[in-house]
């Protein structure tokens, strides 16, 4: 008899996501030469490498604000590829001081991390989910580095603003595009992150010994794999991403820039961690969130928890899990951010 239910694709996808990944991490694995396979895979994995030009930072104005001074800049990540950024200096700190890098995931822009709305709906986004990164990092004593991720906001594809000039968050095209010739989007927007690490040491206000990042969605994703590649980065706390694939992005339906073609043969998220292992990483989630299933979270933490252990510092990493869904929760995050940083 033919059983139709066969007919799905989601049938062998399901059994192939069932099963461990070839590189899950395990007590009986050599450590050390077991992450630097992980390293290895997730390089290859992530796609080519843009070529780098020299970071060319050019600040655009300088203005004094209450609390803050900001500096507007753009800074050169690649070949015919330019990055708008924000810089938010606290009053009254002792520079050099610590710098946080804040990333929006699926919206408008850079700007919610600002607090400055600009379209429709920008206040709910903003006031509805603590995404007003920049001014809660202020607040918390830190330098606020705001860049916009390529795809959103300043950065939106020309093509798509042709196609349709109400689009202001799709990334679709910009993703198989990049696919297409052998990157992924987010490992270009991992590269913009380590550039504009780059582009921090041109400002002597800045301590670059001490570098954290954090956002939440796309840019909870853009943290973790920023983290997992650039060491300069000592403290993650990416926020509604870090999740198992199974109950995330293998089988409920999200944007193509969280795609890495493969990864998921290797490894599931969890396991990269010890690429950030022993660095300090925070996991936030949404006890609600319908795209990274709380269960799916838990069950990569305990593989993130017992990495930390065998890595030796156990204390080094935690979760934190809000009462609601796919948002950040700035309350008790910062405060687990200040005790783990010791940037205080």
């Amino acid at each position: 008899m033919i059983n139709k239910e066969y007919f799905s694709p989601d049938n062998c996808h399901d059994r192939l996501l069932a099963r461990a990944p070839l590189l899950r991490y395990s007590e009986d694995r050599d450590f050390e030469p077991w992450r630097e396979e992980v390293r290895a895979k997730l390089k290859e994995l992530i796609g080519d490498e843009p070529e780098r030009v020299p970071i060319n930072v050019q600040i655009e104005w300088k203005r004094e604000e209450e609390s803050f001074t900001e500096y507007r800049f753009v800074y050169d990540s690649e070949p015919e590829t330019s990055v708008p950024a924000h810089l938010l200096i606290p009053c009254g700190v002792k520079t050099p001081c610590p710098v946080v890098i804040c990333l929006q995931g699926h919206s408008t822009g850079m700007h919610i991390s600002l607090a400055r709305p600009i379209y429709d709906k920008d206040e709910g986004a903003i006031a509805g989910g603590d995404r007003d990164f920049a001014m809660q990092i202020v607040k918390e004593g830190y330098a606020a580095l705001v860049i916009e991720q390529r795809a959103f906001g300043e950065r939106i594809s020309q093509r798509i603003i042709d196609h349709n000039p109400y689009y202001r968050t799709t990334c679709y095209l910009p993703a198989m595009a990049a696919s297409l010739m052998g990157r992924t989007l987010i490992g270009e927007r991992v590269w913009d992150i380590s550039r504009a690490i780059d582009a921090l040491s041109e400002f002597p206000e800045i301590d670059t010994e001490r570098i954290g990042c954090m956002g939440n969605s796309g840019g909870g994703t853009a943290t973790y794999y920023a983290a997992c590649l650039d060491e300069r980065i000592k403290i993650a706390m990416p926020s509604c991403a870090v999740c198992s694939f199974s109950k995330s992005i293998g089988t409920l339906y999200h944007c193509a820039c969280n795609y890495i073609p493969g990864i998921g043969k290797y490894v599931d998220m969890g396991d990269l961690a010890a690429l950030i292992a022993p660095r300090k990483l925070i996991v936030v989630a949404g006890a609600k969130d319908t795209g990274f299933l709380l269960p799916g979270v838990e069950s990569e933490y305990e593989v993130i928890k017992s990495i930390y252990k065998r890595a030796g510092c156990s204390d080094s990493c935690e979760l934190v899990v809000g009462p609601e869904g796919h948002r950040f929760y700035a309350d008790p995050s910062w405060s687990i951010f200040a005790r783990l940083s010791g940037w205080k």
